[in-house]
């Protein structure tokens, strides 16, 4: 069958830098760091007392006071980039189809939060079971996608997917899958997460996955320095509304870049570590390549999944030598998560956005914190350190990886009708 093209019309973000999409990339073009000391618990008997916090978000500005009860953080930033990203697709003016129109998000914890203070508060308690009737409801992963569809009445296909860190770069492939085989005109995806508290940052930290520097948390997230001491956690919410092209041509839809492809796969190594070889990572970029019917000379720019670990940014920086050869000298690489933190399930879906920001305003968003150059790495690649860089953006590539060696990734490119 012939497929069907599929463009990106509407964006919205709740991010460490900012709470919408223009503020988001102005932060990353600034190099602001969206690390601090923890306010949302006290973390001063942990051993990683910082992280990046989405700051000043009120859940009223989109929800009641008596609904947002009923929603866990998590569910609560994915409405609020919903809602910006449906305005900028000017989807409520133009009143799609519900039953063509879906939501596919992704979120690798779900309401933990909810969790904890639920299971906290019985443990507190004298034995007996007092539960929140709206515990489970705020707990499950799913959950924000069937809010995002219940507030605009969108019928379409609507699940989460769940893939650890890849989550919703998942979501982000299965949406542009169901609308280029004609099953849907219009789907939002993407994805949210809130896991800075007590059982977020204890487990991550147990795992001696987080970076402790403590003293400074700003230059914390340092992606292929030779002091990164791993990743700082962050939370978020990113959506991008996917639509078929001639769905969005007949509705005069802004048009910000195309979906190329996307590609899948697993590492099949380990728990948590990456394959030391890149091997899951060369795997997942060429079946992308693939899928988009390009070369790796037709890439320019790569956002790296890059979340300033030891072993996890030799692993994908090896990947990206052995399968683009001499084209990976003239990319420009870069690691956003040295601003954002890392942002689990939703990482995906931000980066998403700063892949497809890169395409329409040909400029490359730094890695910043770049103090001490890693003999593990090889210096002609262009890491894009501390500066961004202005460059013709074609096409772009952003790469998600997740505990479990689940790997996804997606190409953008310019739309050209």
């Amino acid at each position: 069958m012939q497929l069907k093209r599929v463009v990106i019309t509407g964006l919205g973000a709740q991010t460490p830098l900012g709470n919408n999409v223009a503020d988001y990339w102005s932060g990353l073009l600034s190099g602001k760091s969206g690390a601090a000391t923890i306010t949302l618990f006290d973390a001063s008997k942990f051993k990683t007392r910082f992280a990046c916090e989405v700051k000043n978000f009120d859940p009223g500005l989109y929800l009641d006071r008596k609904e947002a009860r009923k929603l866990d953080r998590f569910s609560q930033l994915a409405i609020a980039a919903c809602e910006e990203a449906v305005n900028d697709a000017g989807l409520l003016t133009s009143k799609p189809d519900p039953d063509r129109t879906g939501v596919i998000w992704g979120s690798g914890i779900g309401g933990l939060r909810t969790f904890l203070d639920e299971v906290m508060g019985y443990a507190r308690g004298d034995g007996t079971p007092r539960f929140n009737p709206f515990f489970i409801p705020k707990m499950i992963a799913d959950i924000a996608a069937g809010h995002i569809s219940m507030r605009y009445g969108f019928r379409g296909p609507n699940f989460c997917t769940v893939s650890a860190c890849a989550s919703s770069t998942n979501a982000i492939i299965d949406a542009f899958n169901y609308i280029r085989l004609g099953m849907a005109d219009i789907i939002l995806s993407g994805g949210s997460e809130a896991a800075v508290n007590e059982a977020g940052i204890g487990g991550f930290g147990a795992m001696h996955a987080l970076s402790e520097r403590n003293d400074d948390p700003e230059t914390a997230s340092r992606p292929f320095d030779l002091d990164r001491d791993g990743f700082v956690l962050g939370e978020g919410s990113g959506c991008i509304i996917l639509e078929e092209l001639g769905h969005a041509q007949a509705r005069g839809a802004k048009i910000y870049a195309e979906v190329a492809g996307g590609g899948m796969s697993a590492d099949a190594y380990h728990l948590t570590a990456t394959h030391p070889e890149g091997l899951g990572a060369f795997n997942v970029m060429t079946n992308a390549l693939r899928d988009a019917g390009m070369k790796t000379g037709d890439i320019d720019y790569i956002n790296v999944h890059g979340t300033s670990t030891p072993v996890g940014d030799p692993s994908e920086a090896k990947a990206i030598g052995k399968l683009f050869g001499e084209d990976a000298y003239r990319l420009n690489i870069s690691s956003t998560k040295s601003m954002t933190g890392h942002l689990l399930g939703a990482a995906g879906a931000i980066e998403a956005i700063a892949t497809i920001l890169a395409v329409v305003n040909d400029e490359i968003p730094p890695t910043i914190n770049h103090f001490t150059d890693d003999p593990a790495f090889d210096p002609k690649l262009n890491f894009t350190f501390n500066q961004p860089q202005k460059r013709e953006v074609k096409a772009a590539l952003s790469n998600t990886f997740g505990f479990g060696g689940h790997n996804a990734s997606i190409i953008v490119k310019k739309y050209k009708p």
